[in-house]
């Protein structure tokens, strides 16, 4: 199940810190100049086995001579609307201040979960001062550091409380393949969804953003059975382009979450576009399979190299997972959208497949004997055993005498190997090194 945690708070009190610590990863620009975060940020995290979303929202402040106030104050009203609970960050070396107050008022009438953090209490005099912030009223109040860590972990145990195990299926749907749509305001989600079924199961317009919901439906044509995930947008009310796109973003997350394999269109007449690869980045990072989908084909200009042109751009993009199927569509025409279903169909075999135990080594030990690792110290690596996880993502444990120095390019080389002798296109591959 999908939960998503928003983190809110003014200019400077270290929210990308934060969130750069939640997800493991340095995306967010980090800097002591108030609003430098004006782009919402997204990532995965992982804490006590539970996944959750993460948003990072810009700096809030009101009455300011910021040009991007109203945009950055409206859009971390859509990522609180969005969240299942909100990081209220505020900064113990300043006090409490009235934008902080404002903020806290806002929360309250959201009616969310609201963790107060007060952060940068990273020494004992601190925390004395840090005791000013109980005044907010939050019940939920932690003291952290979101430079150093101290006081996350505490502060994750209570979040992660709040997600649940997750809401089974029902029992008719159960075994069903879950195709999530997603991708960008405008691309075609919907007219896509639309031409598979032969009705016009949603709205479709010019307008990006008509989609108001996710909409699930169950696809029972030609032999073929699965659930559809339509992701939604947002209908335009007096907002700019980039706020429908942010509400579309936080939604295509939640959906991922729900699907077995994502179907990610994009505009052909745009090419593919950053927003196209971070929402891309994430789907494989939720170990989803993947299939893309140029859509608006039909408008585009063509010699007889134009496809294979487009093709060898997209994969140089999208490096170094370029092992996923790209096909060129047209919704509107019904241009190859239902090769578009059997490749679908493919992908999420393709995630589901188990290799015998002894295939793997039968066929990969050879191949590691041929072009072993790289000598560590002195020391040949050995590996000497490969089986299969027993996960959701295809996943494999490698056993071997330095489990720890075998680098990232042989580790490449492996996922190579397995996507070589192996089926597994469209579908992110998961290696492990274990001791033997």
């Amino acid at each position: 199940m999908s939960f998503t945690v928003a983190i809110a708070g003014r200019p400077n009190v270290g929210k990308s810190t934060l969130f750069n610590r939640l997800i493991e990863q340095r995306k967010a620009i980090v800097d002591d100049t108030a609003g430098v975060t004006r782009d919402r940020q997204y990532g995965m995290a992982e804490w006590n086995g539970k996944t959750f979303n993460v948003i990072d929202t810009g700096g809030f402040l009101t009455g300011s001579e910021d040009a991007f106030e109203k945009d950055i104050v409206r859009q971390l009203q859509i990522a609180i609307d969005e969240a299942d609970a909100v990081l209220f960050l505020v900064d113990v070396t300043t006090g409490i201040t009235a934008p902080d107050e404002e903020l806290a008022e806002r929360l309250r009438r959201s009616r969310k979960p609201v963790f107060l953090v007060v952060n940068k209490v990273d020494h004992f005099e601190r925390q004395y001062d840090a005791a000013e912030f109980f005044r907010l009223g939050f019940s939920r109040t932690f003291f952290i550091s979101s430079a150093s860590g101290s006081g996350t972990g505490e502060l994750l145990d209570e979040l992660t409380r709040l997600i649940p195990a997750g809401a089974e299926p029902s029992e008719n749907e159960k075994e069903l393949p879950r195709f999530a749509i997603i991708g960008q305001p405008n691309t075609g989600k919907s007219s896509l969804l639309n031409a598979l079924l032969g009705e016009e199961r949603t709205i479709v317009s010019e307008v990006a953003g008509t989609t108001r919901d996710s909409i699930h439906t169950r696809y029972n044509l030609f032999q073929k059975d699965f659930i559809l995930i339509d992701t939604a947008g947002i209908r335009r009310k007096n907002k700019v382009k980039e706020d429908l796109e942010f509400y579309s973003v936080i939604r295509a997350i939640k959906a991922m979450d729900e699907a077995d394999v994502c179907l990610l269109l994009i505009d052909a007449t745009q090419g593919i576009t950053a927003q196209d690869l971070n929402i891309f980045s994430l789907a494989a990072r939720k170990g989803k399979g993947i299939l893309l989908l140029v859509n608006k084909w039909d408008l585009i200009p063509k010699t007889h190299k134009t496809a294979q042109e487009a093709e060898k751009e997209i994969r140089s993009r999208l490096q170094p997972f370029s092992d996923v199927p790209v096909l060129f569509i047209s919704a509107k025409e019904k241009i190859r959208i239902y090769q578009a279903v059997e490749k679908a169909l493919e992908v999420y075999e393709n995630r589901k497949r188990k290799i015998p135990t002894s295939e793997l080594n039968d066929t990969l030990l050879k191949v590691i004997e041929a072009t072993p690792p790289p000598v560590v110290r002195g020391h040949p690596v050995k590996i000497k055993y490969i089986t299969q996880l027993p996960s959701a993502v295809p996943s494999f444990a490698f056993f071997c005498n330095f489990p720890n120095d075998i680098k990232e390019p042989y580790r490449q080389f492996l996922e190579n190997q397995l996507r070589r002798h192996f089926s597994f296109t469209g579908v992110p591959v998961r290696i492990f090194f274990r001791k033997k």
